[in-house]
């Protein structure tokens, strides 16, 4: 809904309408791209197994931005109002409109993902420990560290790599007071089990969903599991607003708390009766979000395409495992990782250091393991021989690039690589 400012703004700066794109067209983008990927890895297959040079180097990941031309009369817009932050009329406008694509009921915008999850914990009042995974980015169990909380790492499934439902209520304590899963690589947790145990016990269950946007599970949204869920909008993520993140939540008078304390805590402007931070998600990159809506089915598509075509090159190759997607539902394709076995001729870190000469960077996701680091390899969670399967997977993991417009000729250069190492 256009607030009163804007309605000044001549026609033709105003936004267009962001209704979902027609599943044919995004299904025609889908199958012209599965097959030129087709025709350059059958035409890869035959060729010289000499190392490559590129003229640019390939990285894991490479921002999606739309058209400028899409994004300039939104700019103009803020320039003209000179709304820039506190919930302006992009920000209202961008949480509606992920309410209704992503299928949540609330959607809290935040400046960044780790501020979102911080506040996430504050809004549920959590003390003592929190169970989680010591697979994932740090930003997971930094955020119980500034919480003044404890993490109590427990080992993931060999499948998933989430966390293991079967290891948590043995690290169930007196202390505990919630428990917080990541949808690693966007696979979906097996939330129906975590939910079982946490009603048991009374716990919380917050899910770090950094990687899960649009992700779907038994037919509906992933993000409506748990008591809140965490988005990450960063300019590495299948949506991405520069920098952002959102708090999923089903609650409105949680939403109503949840946005106090990312504006300090205030409630009015001379009352706060809670500590917060400032977590605003600006205009600018409100914005940028909603333009970004416009493109997310493409984008998909293309991803899904190079996911496909890797599948396809790495199949039989010994030593190399895909991780395949857990269960019924909708992937997003946000990472491709590999797992190097003791079957393949080179161990994962040589095959890292070869495709750095050859210019191209994977990223070896999540290498170290979070229970490693120094502010947390002290605790008693954190030895790596109760972590078995997360140690492995440290050792063994690398990701592959993957964004909507690396080129088949990069995915066939990646795959020979790893097919004559």
């Amino acid at each position: 809904m256009r607030t009163a400012p804007l309605d000044p703004t001549p026609e033709a700066d105003r936004l267009p309408s962001l209704a979902p794109q027609g599943e044919l067209p995004v299904q025609a983008v889908l199958r012209r791209l599965e097959q030129e990927f087709a025709q350059v890895l059958d035409a890869a297959s035959e060729a010289s197994p000499q190392a490559e040079g590129a003229a640019d180097p390939v990285y894991v990941t490479r921002p999606f931005l739309p058209p400028f031309e899409e994004f300039e009369p939104l700019l103009r817009q803020i320039w003209q109002t000179r709304i820039l932050t506190n919930g302006g009329p992009f920000h209202q406008e961008l949480e509606a409109r992920l309410s209704d694509h992503l299928g949540v009921p609330q959607v809290a915008l935040f400046n960044n993902a780790t501020t979102a999850l911080i506040m996430a914990l504050r809004a549920l009042d959590l003390t003592g420990e929190v169970i989680t995974t010591p697979y994932s980015f740090v930003a997971t169990s930094h955020a119980l560290l500034w919480s003044g909380l404890t993490p109590v790492f427990v080992d993931i499934d060999p499948e998933t790599l989430n966390l293991d439902p079967a290891r948590i209520e043995a690290a169930i304590t007196p202390r505990t007071s919630a428990i917080l899963p990541v949808h690693c690589y966007g696979q979906p947790c097996d939330v129906e089990a975590i939910a079982d145990i946490a009603a048991r016990h009374g716990l919380k269950v917050i899910y770090d969903a950094a990687h899960a946007f649009g992700v779907r599970h038994g037919g509906h949204s992933v993000l409506n599991h748990g008591d809140l869920s965490v988005l990450s909008f960063h300019a590495t993520k299948v949506f991405n607003t520069f920098e952002g993140g959102a708090i999923v939540c089903a609650d409105p008078a949680m939403k109503d708390r949840i946005d106090k304390l990312k504006n300090f805590g205030h409630d009015g402007e001379t009352s706060v009766p809670d500590v917060g931070l400032n977590g605003k998600m600006s205009e600018l990159n409100a914005a940028l979000g909603l333009v970004q809506l416009r493109h997310i089915g493409t984008a998909l598509a293309s991803r899904q395409a190079i996911d496909a075509a890797y599948r396809e090159g790495l199949r039989g190759i010994p030593g190399i495992r895909c991780l395949d997607f857990a269960g019924e539902g909708a992937a997003n394709y946000a990472y491709f990782p590999i797992l190097v076995g003791p079957d393949y001729p080179i161990g994962r870190d040589a095959l890292y250091d070869a495709f750095k000469r050859d210019g191209i960077h994977p990223r070896r996701y999540f290498h170290p393991l979070i229970s490693d680091h120094p502010m947390y390899r002290t605790l008693p969670s954190a030895q790596r021989k109760d972590l078995p399967v997360a140690a492995q997977a440290a050792d063994r993991v690398l990701c592959l690039p993957i964004y909507p417009d690396l080129d088949p000729a990069t995915v066939a250069r990646i795959v020979r690589r790893i097919a004559r190492p």
